[in-house]
Formats: C-alpha cells, structure tokens, sequence
C-alpha cells in the first residue's frame, strides 16, 4: 500500500504520517523539496529523531546544500526506494506536489527544441496566452518574460495527462484559509525562537549561496537580512507573507495535479481526524 499525506506548510502532515506509519507498520518516504538538504532543519520544520518514534524515513536530510537536487533526482530516488521497498507499506508525506507527480506517475522532463523561435514579436500577455495554450495549468507570472519564453521553447514530452504508474491515495490536510494563516504565522515565530536565525547564519558566513538557500523561504529572507538589505523584523514579516503564498500555490497544484481526497484537520481532537482518514484507507483496500 502506498499513502501520500499532502496538504499545505503547517497543516500537520508530518503528525499524521507517524501515526499512520504506526498503524500500517509502513515506512516514510520525504517529498519536501528543502526537506532532503543537510542542515537546514529549523527553516523546513523537519522531523526531528525523537519524533520519528523509530519509524524508518527515507530521503531526508542527505543532500549538501550546495548541491542543487533536481525533480529528475528525486524521481530516481524515489522509484529506487520503490522497488526496494515493494512489499511493504510506503507513506510518502510532504508539501512539494511535483515531486509526487514525477515519482509516481508517468512524469517525463521536457526537453529544449532545437529550432528556436523568435518570439520578440509578442507581448508578455502575448505570450503567457501562449504558455497557457501548451499548458491550462501554467503558474508563471505574465511579468517573468524569460520563463515564459523558455517554457514555450521547451518540448512537451509529457501526455497530456500522465497517467499513475503505482496505486496510491493521496491523502490531503486542510483547514480554513484564516486558522492556516494564523498556523503559518505562529509558526515562523517558534522557528525564530528555536533558532532559525543563528541556522541560516552559519551558511552565510560560511558564504555560501546555493539555489537552495537563495529560493529557500525562510533562508532567502534572512540572507536579504545579513546583505543589509531588510531589518530584522522585515525579514520574519516577508518569512510569514511568502509561506501564506506559497501555501496557495500548494493548493492549486494538489487540486489540479493529483487526485486529493481532502479532510478538514480537527485541531481540538486530532485523533478524531486520524479515524477520519483510517476509515477512508479501509474503504479503498
């Protein structure tokens, strides 16, 4: 049985993952995208030991954050993890939605077309009409002209649906926008508290500027910081205003990516959500 507890930053997969792995003696496997990177713990909200209750998770904390892990990367891993681990029950927790898309579907990376267009032509919204023509789903921003070309420039090697290449339920944590926002807020002001900052400034003075800790949230923002750029105060506000944002994102990929079967998180009594989703695995084995 493979499960894939999904949802938004903050909802409380990585909760649910252990009690689920508990009850179906299964094994964890990481699909946040910053969760695989070696010391960057706070900033991620990664599991600690203590809290892994001696349950085996894979694809955490192994990547040097100089190294720039790719989707492709992780497809790989993931599917070598597969095969090894066939037989046993797998939950797959984490909020990077493509991540899940390419290992466990038939995911293939679109390739550069040899024959360049000149698309000097066009205007932005020109253009993101186009994108949106190859792709329905297409996220980038009219004012990023560069992507736009680019995605337009790359070959779609993919079906137009890919289609499931395992069994799986994709299992989703949700609550309502305000309780998740007022989550998220509270919860970068406990990273701060347990140390965020004294976490991301060891990597920059130790000067190093990877994609990881540049686009990172949480490791951006004080990097801008430390550049003298923003204050303190700034940077923990832009901290809470880019994870509410991307939270949203999380949302519209996992509703339009992945078949997500949605419960709303019972924060007074979380048992009671856990036999929610117990009762929904049993009706679909």
């Amino acid at each position: 049985m493979i499960l894939c507890i999904v949802g938004p930053t903050g909802v409380g997969k990585t909760k649910m993952s252990i009690e689920l792995a508990k009850k179906y003696q299964a094994v964890i496997i990481n699909c946040d995208a910053m969760q695989v990177y070696k010391g960057l713990d706070i900033g991620t909200a990664k599991i600690t030991e203590s809290e892994k209750e001696g349950i085996e998770h894979y694809l955490f904390d192994f990547v040097d954050p100089k190294v720039n892990y790719t989707v492709a990367d992780y497809q790989r891993d993931a599917r070598q993890l597969l095969e090894k681990l066939k037989g046993q029950n797998i939950i797959f927790v984490g909020g990077t939605g493509l991540y899940l898309k390419a290992a466990l579907f038939d995911y293939r990376f679109p390739v550069e077309s040899q024959e360049k267009k000149d698309y000097t032509q066009y205007t932005n919204e020109e253009l993101l009409q186009m994108c949106l023509l190859k792709d329905k789903n297409c996220q980038i921003h009219v004012n990023n002209r560069k992507r736009l070309i680019r995605f337009l420039e790359k070959e779609n090697v993919n079906p137009v649906e890919p289609k499931p290449l395992y069994d799986a339920l994709f299992i989703g944590l949700t609550t309502n926008r305000e309780k998740l926002y007022d989550i998220i807020n509270a919860r970068v002001l406990k990273m701060v508290d347990d140390g965020l900052i004294h976490e991301v400034e060891g990597f920059y003075k130790k000067g190093l500027h990877s994609k990881a800790l540049e686009t990172g949230i949480g490791y951006k923002e004080l990097y801008q910081y430390f550049d003298g750029n923003i204050s303190l105060a700034e940077a923990i506000k832009l901290i809470q205003k880019n994870s509410r944002h991307y939270a949203k994102r999380q949302y519209t990929f996992f509703n339009h990516q992945l078949p997500v079967k949605w419960f709303n998180v019972n924060y007074e009594d979380f048992s009671q959500t856990i036999l929610e989703v117990e009762k929904f695995i049993q009706s679909k084995n």
